[in-house]
């Protein structure tokens, strides 16, 4: 088993890329590890330029991201961890399978659908070809699976399709080049929605940061969220079909049994015909409690920049070692001469 995935570094990271990601990652790279196979995570900062941006905060959510990853713990002793710029084998393996890609799926990408909106034309080609460069960012390594969200689920199929149709053009049936990447859809990859509005998604850009719960809040601040978070005036229900139609209510109580790795019935069954008063508290408490170390070893790695940038260094020499292999597969299959 080989586990590749990636994150971009826009800074910030809330309690639902937590939830939703990075405690899977943790987990996936201690499965891996005791099964004998390797996970590798990368800060995907050369995606991050597909989009007008500021190059110094980049330079800085790079580094706040990774402090982050550790923080949450992704440990360099089990997992290869950097940031795609220090491997320039993704930018290159983007290049020789945009020969494969095809113009009809890119364009029929959601995303790039709801990220261009009406302005096509005034959009960067980097944004177009975005999914070109993860499909390089997993088959590079050869991975065997990738964990994505349902969001991604879309990008992580047109891999399969670059890797296929490159197989098949370019490569025996008996020795492909590429190694098609099963998904990974955990179970427990909570959905977190805003603490204001239970039918969006936590994100990072929503202009309230009263919508989320930052990994580098304090206590207080997370218990505050937590209070002024928006409910409906009746109780908690029983059972899970109480839950129907109240959209955060329903947020609340996932985010209580996520954290608590528990289960929505569970805890309904701990709360169920409480009202908010006593329920918010509850879990403002094992909110502060389960996020408080992270919150402490977060904002002492941040204070040590050279050892950041060495974990990245070290991340990068071992991922460019195993990127080499198929890149230089992908060549020779496309017959281009290399000195």
């Amino acid at each position: 088993m080989r586990i590749v995935s990636g994150i971009q570094p826009t800074g910030n990271l809330h309690l639902g890329n937590y939830l939703g990601a990075i405690r899977n990652w943790v987990r996936m790279q201690d499965e891996a590890q005791a099964s004998g196979g390797e996970s590798l995570y990368f800060l995907a900062d050369l995606h991050a330029i597909s989009q007008p941006h500021a190059p110094a905060q980049l330079a800085a959510n790079t580094r706040e991201m990774v402090a982050a990853l550790l923080a949450c713990g992704i440990d360099p002793a089990k997992s290869v961890l950097f940031n795609q710029a220090q491997v320039p084998q993704h930018a290159e393996l983007q290049w020789l399978l945009s020969g494969t890609a095809r113009m009809g799926w890119l364009n029929r990408m959601t995303q790039w659908k709801d990220k261009a909106g009406k302005n096509r034309e005034g959009q960067s080609v980097a944004l177009f070809t975005y999914p070109v460069l993860q499909a390089a960012d997993v088959l590079l390594y050869q991975a065997t699976h990738v964990p994505v969200g349902d969001d991604q689920k879309q990008h992580l199929e047109l891999a399969r399709d670059i890797a296929q149709k490159f197989n098949n053009d370019f490569a025996s049936a008996d020795k492909p080049v590429f190694t098609l990447p099963e998904p990974i859809i955990p179970p427990e990859a909570a959905r977190i929605m805003s603490l204001r509005d239970g039918t969006a998604k936590m994100s990072k850009s929503d202009p309230s940061d009263m919508s989320r719960i930052n990994l580098t809040d304090d206590a207080d601040t997370i218990m505050a969220k937590v209070k002024k978070a928006k409910t409906d005036p009746e109780p908690l229900p029983g059972e899970k079909a109480g839950l129907e139609g109240r959209a955060e209510a329903s947020n609340l109580v996932g985010i209580y049994a996520a954290m608590a790795g528990s289960s929505v019935e569970a805890v309904l069954g701990e709360f169920g015909g409480a009202g908010f008063g006593k329920f918010k508290p509850a879990l403002g408490e094992l909110l502060v409690t389960k996020l408080a170390p992270i919150n402490r070893r977060f904002v002492a790695l941040c204070t040590d920049q050279p050892a950041l940038d060495a974990v990245l260094r070290a991340g990068a020499t071992r991922a460019r070692e195993l990127a080499k292999p198929t890149l230089d597969a992908t060549y020779a299959a496309l017959g281009l001469l290399r000195g």
